[in-house]
């Protein structure tokens, strides 16, 4: 029996833009995991045991674009395995799904590992991220990479698509509280829709898009120099972006302006949009009476969570 477990992630900056050739920073989110477990069986076949999604299953009786289905069978042949073993694969979650919590990639990164290694050959970072990507596929229709990149590897990530990825330095740690809406929002929908209006007036969101980058760039730069203040100014600018792009939502809007009121230093959302969560930048002592404010203010959920 093999286990493997996975974070969840939380966009700081760049979501959207980071689609077309942007960057992004993100962070584990490591309070919330995605836990996978194989284990042989003796009923033959293999199995798929999902109980936060009410499934159980024989992998085989699953559409091959199911994406816990296309996870699994990506790894087989990425081993050279042709006739696996019977086996059943245990999967639980603690992250909230359509949140941007990166739900999604958790799963399918922890089951690529305990599969991989239930079967011998453990798969290094790079493949399992790969693979990964290409389940993300199914969930989102063009994803950036940031999620599957961000939680194989468990620490703080600079990215930017077609390109190396960065850790870098935190000059101070900082503490982030996240704000749950508690409304599903599919990512492929607002990316789609971005798209559409990115295909209607390219000049314009490409101007957007470079303010995005710079705002990252700069908030990069913050985070190196322990510049907590700058990185909350810069955190509502990108969210005046994000509402510019019509990902945001007027649930998301009242949040981030509920966050700010409690004393955070900045605020905005995170991930796809249009639901799923919000972020906000606080100080440390600061983190109780903002939960607070947003919990008054119809977050059904809040974490904290202390990066670096």
């Amino acid at each position: 029996m093999t286990t493997s477990s996975a974070p969840g992630k939380i966009i700081l900056f760049g979501e959207h833009a980071v689609v077309y050739g942007r960057p992004a920073l993100a962070v584990p989110v490591t309070q919330v995991r995605a836990t996978a477990t194989v284990s042989k069986n003796s009923r033959g076949g293999i199995w798929v045991e999902a109980p936060n999604v009410n499934l159980s299953s024989e992998l085989s009786r699953l559409a091959p674009d199911h994406p816990l289905a296309a996870a699994i069978n990506s790894v087989f042949p990425a081993l050279g395995i042709s006739r696996p073993p019977a086996c059943t694969v245990y999967i639980q979650s603690t992250i909230p799904v359509a949140a941007g919590l990166g739900s999604s990639a958790a799963v399918s990164v922890a089951v690529i590992r305990a599969l991989s290694e239930f079967l011998g050959q453990p798969l290094p970072d790079e493949r399992v991220s790969a693979l990964a990507y290409e389940a993300e596929k199914l969930h989102h229709g063009t994803p950036s990479g940031i999620d599957n990149t961000v939680i194989t590897y468990a620490r703080p990530v600079y990215f930017a698509k077609g390109r190396p990825l960065q850790t870098f330095r935190l000059g101070a740690p900082f503490t982030i509280v996240i704000g749950d809406t508690g409304i599903s929002a599919l990512t492929k929908e607002s990316v789609g829709d971005l798209k559409k209006l990115w295909a209607a007036d390219q000049p314009r969101w490409e101007k957007v898009f470079d303010r995005v980058g710079e705002i990252v760039w700069r908030a990069r730069q913050a985070i190196e120099r322990g510049d907590i203040p700058s990185l909350g100014k810069l955190m509502d600018a990108n969210h005046a972006l994000l509402q510019e792009m019509t990902v945001s939502s007027r649930e998301l809007d009242r949040l981030v302006e509920a966050g700010r009121r409690a004393g955070a230093l900045g605020a905005k959302m995170s991930g796809g949009g249009r639901g799923g969560n919000m972020i906000a930048l606080v100080e440390k002592e600061n983190a109780p009476a903002v939960a607070e404010a947003l919990k008054s203010a119809g977050v059904g959920r809040t974490i904290v969570t202390q990066v670096g």
